[in-house]
Parts: C-alpha cells; sequence; structure tokens
C-alpha cells in the first residue's frame, strides 16, 4: 500500500517553508530597496517596496493593534482545525495543503507587524533599513508594517475623453502590490472555493467519527 503522509506533517511542512520564503524575501526586499523603489524584471512583473498597515493586500480595517490581535486570533483558529483534522484520513490532501497556506500567510503576515517595527529602522531614501540597528526599530512591538513587493501592471491605458464620468482618467489593470504570505492566502482560499467546497460546506461531517477508525481497519486489513 502507497504511504500517506499523515494531514499534520503536511501542515507542518508547509507551513514552516511558506513562513521561512516569506520571511527571507521580505528581509532581502527590506534590506535591498530603499522605500518606494522599484525593480521592473518585464514590463509587466516589477518589484516594489512599499510597506501597509492593513491587511492583505494593503486594505485598511480597524487601528493597528486590532489588526495585529486578529490575525493571531484567525492564524490560532485555523492551527486549531489543523490539529483537529490531523488523523481525518478521509479528507483529500489537497484541502489540508489549502487550510494550511491560509495558516503559513497568516503567519507571515502577523510575524511583520509584532516583530519589524523592532527589529528594523526605517531610513529616509535612498537608504535602505538596517536590520537590528543600534539606535533600536522604528515603531513599538506589535505596531510593524507589513512588507510588500510584487507588482504586476499587466495592461494600462487612458480612457477616450469622450466616455462619461471616466474620460481622460489614467487606468491601470491590477495594481495590488502583495507579498508571498497574500499570494498563498488567496490561492489557498480560491482553491477551496473552486474544488473543496463541499468541505467547507460540511458534507463530509458524518465521516468524522468513523475516520479513526477506518484508518485502524485499513491498518488492520494490510497486516493480516
Amino acid at each position: 500500500m502507497k504511504h500517506r503522509i499523515s494531514n499534520g506533517t503536511l501542515a507542518a511542512i508547509i507551513i514552516v517553508a511558506v513562513i521561512i520564503v516569506d520571511q527571507a524575501i521580505k528581509v532581502w526586499v527590506k534590506t535591498h530597496f530603499f522605500y518606494g523603489e522599484e525593480y521592473r524584471i518585464t514590463e509587466w512583473f516589477r518589484l516594489l517596496f512599499i510597506e501597509n498597515n492593513g491587511m492583505a493586500w494593503g486594505m485598511e480595517f480597524g487601528s493597528k493593534f486590532f489588526l495585529t490581535w486578529f490575525r493571531i486570533i484567525v492564524a490560532a483558529l485555523v492551527i486549531y482545525y489543523l490539529y483537529r483534522i490531523r488523523r481525518r484520513a478521509d479528507l483529500p490532501q489537497g484541502y489540508v495543503a489549502c487550510i494550511a497556506l491560509i495558516a503559513a500567510g497568516a503567519i507571515g503576515n502577523i510575524i511583520d507587524c509584532i516583530g519589524y517595527g523592532v527589529i528594523f529602522n526605517d531610513p529616509a531614501a535612498p537608504a535602505v533599513a538596517q536590520l537590528f540597528p543600534p539606535e533600536g526599530g522604528y515603531t513599538s512591538l506589535f505596531n510593524g508594517r507589513v512588507v510588500d513587493m510584487f507588482y504586476f501592471p499587466i495592461a494600462e491605458w487612458d480612457w477616450p475623453q469622450w466616455m462619461p464620468g471616466i474620460g481622460g482618467r489614467h487606468f491601470q489593470f491590477f495594481n495590488a502590490i502583495f507579498n508571498f504570505a497574500d499570494a498563498c492566502l488567496s490561492v489557498s482560499v480560491i482553491t477551496l472555493i473552486l474544488f473543496y467546497s463541499k468541505y467547507l460546506a460540511g458534507d463530509n461531517k458524518h465521516h468524522s467519527s468513523t475516520s479513526d477508525d477506518a484508518a485502524h481497519q485499513a491498518v488492520n486489513d494490510t497486516t493480516e
């Protein structure tokens, strides 16, 4: 019988890997780009260093302190849910991977909010931030800003003057600036909706009481 990695192990690997990649990118950008600096890889793919006080994709909602704790609570709930389903052999591992990506994405941005204000300074351009500056960070614990850098201005144009309301205005398709954690969150949520909505809706609830028994029976069958 083909060995299946446990849900808990899969989730742990994904969470650790995403956090490492996310933080490595953010620290590199923070210490090599001044604020607002842009590097063009192609016309439609650029690195642009900005920071925000809000949630994913730069949205603002409530106070900074509230947002940080809201992220922490959400991440804790998702991790608790992963703990609860760690032995659910009836669940597709793609579903487990999506939940783990949500947890990892949330934790990646939580790290920025909690610690970046303490471990980085905030010099004026063209100077770049220093990690663990001797004079201390730019703000207090739990008040750091989230680092964003991925920018995909796929297309842009000026609307014709004759168009009512928007005539003469410049339009840019997909002008959001985001980070790796945001991407993991967004991709996992879209994947859950498209491919695993029945599990979100609770179609598999009737399996919850029997999943451990089924797994044990499968093991027994292979050893007899």
